[in-house]
């Protein structure tokens, strides 16, 4: 990700599924780096959604979970990489199917990586 730029995530960010549901961290951190309050996003916690009404032929497949993979930025909290808005991720449903990319709709700080 040399030479990129994006937005940190943190608890306080706004994602949503490609079909409307709402991502947050399962495991939110106790403790390493805040920025506002917030702790920040890394690939160590897991992230669910709730209220995803996605169907397939009137058959209820919503997107249960996010996966995460955050680039090679060097940027990391407790050993783990951090979470941008310009990391790659996928919504899965219960039986791993793939959903499409989460919606990142709000973000604290913008970071730089030469």
């Amino acid at each position: 990700m040399s030479g990129t730029s994006g937005s940190l995530l943190d608890t306080a960010a706004v994602i949503g599924c490609p079909h409307g549901g709402r991502v947050t961290a399962a495991t939110p951190p106790a403790g390493g780096v805040r920025v506002a309050g917030a702790a920040v996003a890394t690939t160590a916690h897991s992230y669910v959604v709730t209220g995803c009404p996605h169907t397939v032929d009137r058959v209820p497949m919503p997107c249960v979970t996010v996966r995460w993979t955050a680039g090679g930025s060097g940027i990391t909290v407790d050993g783990a990489p951090v979470l941008l808005d310009i990391s790659a991720a996928q919504c899965f449903t219960a039986a791993f199917v793939p959903q499409g990319p989460p919606v990142v709709q709000g973000t604290q700080r913008k970071v730089t990586v030469r």
